[in-house]
This record gives structure tokens, sequence and C-alpha cells, in this order.
């Protein structure tokens, strides 16, 4: 069995969840012999880990043809694919796109990121995705997030295999249930196109259905894993130095994510006791209005934005704090609480999050109850039995959460399909 997958990023890359569970069920799904993965990202940077699947970048994949010697190509490409790669692509460019903007090599450029152009990027990640569908063999297509969907449809009207999207999210979850119309008829459009829909959660599995108006059968529920920590990261040490216990939000600081409400908990805590300190971690479109809130509660002197965290970077800060707090509004899975109690961090989420699904041995708050989630902030910091039995039984519960089982059943609707 070949599965051909599109995504938008792959670490150490990574700008979200996304990236993070793309890697893990790849991972996992690799621990199955008889499966092999081409994995499609619209720009890979070199020092992604291959080995256990093949990475092909968008941006290298010509779709202009263009007569460019061998050494020229070595130069450029060879740290991304063997150059020879590149010519078995060119001879399959389909159709005539002289008309686009491309480089020396006839590739069209991607930020590799989420750029202001993303409708444009999707639309060009689409096109390349024509010319590497006819270049390699494959049996299942696989795509990530609405950002693919465009790609993954492509690929199946030039060859006629069955194709399976992968939903880490949707616009409803994004913006609170006012989606933005274009960016939800790409997704309907992948939805009622494809072959079957995997969710990551049952929440998830519910607005689509309901939302996009699926029938049931056609949607699966793959709940996400966590990968196992490595020895690297397993033997970073909590930072010395901090008295006070340390309550964490790590994400993105947007709407989703419910980051205000982080915040009005916070005020309640500081209130009524000194001896914890909170921290927000990550970057987002609501940053600004965060650091103006608390400044507006009078919290300030208790309350840290470290911005953007990457790899290593994040489990400092996990393994440095006491609680670890998911307020999100709206969470198709949430795979940062798993990677909290892997580090033995009592964590705190939200009802509306699909890792309530699957995790016990946390406590569960609705988003919007700030009081009872600063009581359990309260709680977690001042009675020490309360904080050992969900450091301890957290970490056991999510060590039995892999990504293999999650791949297993990937490969169940694969086969089904095939």
């Amino acid at each position: 069995m070949k599965a051909l997958m599109f995504g938008w990023e792959f670490p150490p890359h990574i700008l979200g969840g996304l990236g993070t569970a793309s890697y893990g069920l790849t991972k996992g799904m690799s621990q199955q012999e008889d499966l092999e993965t081409i994995f499609v990202i619209p720009k890979p940077w070199g020092d992604e880990d291959q080995s256990f699947m093949k990475i092909i970048g968008a941006n290298n994949t010509p779709v202009v043809w263009k007569n460019v010697s061998n050494d020229t190509v070595k130069s450029r490409l060879e740290k991304f694919m063997n150059p020879e790669e590149y010519y078995k692509l060119r001879d399959n460019i389909y159709a005539d796109f002289s008309y686009m903007h491309t480089n020396d090599l006839g590739c069209i450029e991607f930020s590799g990121r989420y750029p202001n152009n993303i409708l444009e990027e999707t639309n060009n990640y689409s096109i390349v995705a024509g010319v590497i569908a006819r270049t390699y063999d494959f049996d299942v297509i696989h795509a990530h997030d609405w950002l693919t969907y465009p790609a993954g449809l492509h690929a199946k009207s030039v060859t006629g295999k069955p194709m399976v999207i992968h939903v880490h999210a949707t616009e409803f979850d994004r913006s609170r249930g006012k989606p933005n119309p274009i960016v939800y008829g790409i997704e309907k459009d992948g939805m009622d196109n494809c072959d079957h829909i995997i969710c990551v959660s049952n929440l998830t599995r519910k607005t689509v259905i309901e939302n996009y108006h699926q029938p049931y059968w056609k949607v699966t529920t793959v709940h996400n894993a966590v990968d196992p920590l490595s020895p690297e990261i397993d033997a970073i040490k909590r930072i010395s130095g901090v008295p006070e216990k340390v309550v964490t939000f790590l994400g993105r600081i947007t709407m989703q994510k419910g980051p205000e409400f982080f915040v009005d908990a916070a005020t309640q805590v500081i209130r009524k006791t000194d001896h914890i300190r909170f921290v927000m971690a990550g970057s987002g479109d609501m940053m600004d209005q965060m650091i103006r809130l608390v400044a507006d509660r009078g919290i300030a002197h208790k309350f840290h934005f470290t911005g953007f965290l990457r790899g290593k970077q994040v489990y400092e800060m996990l393994k440095s704090s006491d609680v670890y707090v998911m307020p999100s509004v709206s969470e198709p899975f949430g795979i940062s609480p798993l990677e909290a109690m892997q580090c033995g961090v009592p964590s705190i989420i939200s009802y509306q999050s699909g890792c309530s699904e699957i995790l016990h041995n946390v406590i569960k708050t609705d988003y919007w109850d700030v009081d009872a989630m600063a009581d359990a902030i309260y709680s977690i910091c001042t009675y020490p039995a309360m904080a050992e039995h969900l450091k301890i039984e957290g970490k056991k519960e999510v060590d039995n959460i892999k990504w293999e089982d999650a791949g297993l059943k990937v490969r169940a609707i694969y086969d089904m399909l095939v």
C-alpha cells in the first residue's frame, strides 16, 4: 500500500499543531512494513526527518519546462531530492503554465508559512499536485486540512485514485461559528468530493456531519496521539530560581484558544494568593490585546509573555510548569495537554476540546467558566496530594495513547477504499 499525502507543514518547521500531528501519524503508520508514504509540503527546508517516509517539495517541482543542466539542478536541489527526480517530474508537466511566475528551474515559489496570499498559494499547490500525481505510483490520496483539499482533489481527478481528507479543524472552530464563506466553500468541496473523511474527534465529526451536511457513514473519528519523549527531551530539567508555582497557557493566542478566559482566571487567582505566577507562551493576532488586558487587570507583575516557542523550548516551558491550562473555545483535538501530561504537568482542559473525549486524569471545565478554572488552578497549586495524583496518573494514561494505534485505524480506511 502506497499513500500520497498532502500537508502544509512538517517538523522541525511548524507553526501549529498540524505539523506535529502530520509527523506523529506518518511515523506511526511507518510501523506497518507494507505501507509507504510520500508526503508533499509546499516548502521543505532540508532538515526534515525522512527516515520513515519520502518528502516532496512543491517548490522543487517544475510546472514550466526549462532547459536546465544537471550540474545546476544538483547544486540547487541535491539537499532536497535526487536530481533525476527533477527531470522525472519535468516529464510530467501536463499543461502550459508559462503565464505563471516561476524561477529559473520552472518551479513556483512557496513561503512555507501562512502568508496573506494564502488562497493563491493553495491554488498554486493544487497545480503542482497534478505534476506530482502523474509522476509517482500510489494507491490512495490523503489530504490534511483545507489548504490541501484542492491539491488532493486535483490528484484524484487525474489519477482516479480514492481520496481521504483529514479534518484537523474546521472554519467553524477557527471563527467561533462565523465562517469565512470562501474557506467554508473549499472545505465543503473537499468533503463532498472525497471518498472518506477522517476527523480528529467526535466533536469535529459532529460539526462535519451537521454543518457540512455529510452522511454519517462517510466520516470516521481517529483521535490524535503523542510521540514518546526522546532521551534529550526527557533530560530537560525545570528552570530553577522561581519560588512560585507556574501556570502556563501554551498555544496560538487567537480567538479559538480562549486566551482571555485564561487571563480572567489568572486575575481571580492572583487576587486570592501571591504564590502563583502565570505564563502565556505563544503568538497570535490577539497577543497585543492580551497584553493590554493583563495591564488593565493590574496583574502584570505576576504575568509573563514569552512569544512563540519551538522544539526544545516548548518542553523547557512545560517542565518548568506546575499546571497547564487549555481553555479553548472550540478545539478539534488539542495535542498540547498530552505533551504536558507526558512531562508530568497536571492539566486543565475545556470540555469543548476533542482530547477531553479520551483524557480522564485531567480537570475539565467549560471554557467560559472562569470561576471553576480559577478554583482548579488554585487547588492544584495549593494541595500537593491532588497535584501528585494528576501528575502520576496523567503520565500513565498519556503514555498509552500511541500514534501507531491511530495509524492502524487509518490503514483500515485505506484498505476499505482500495
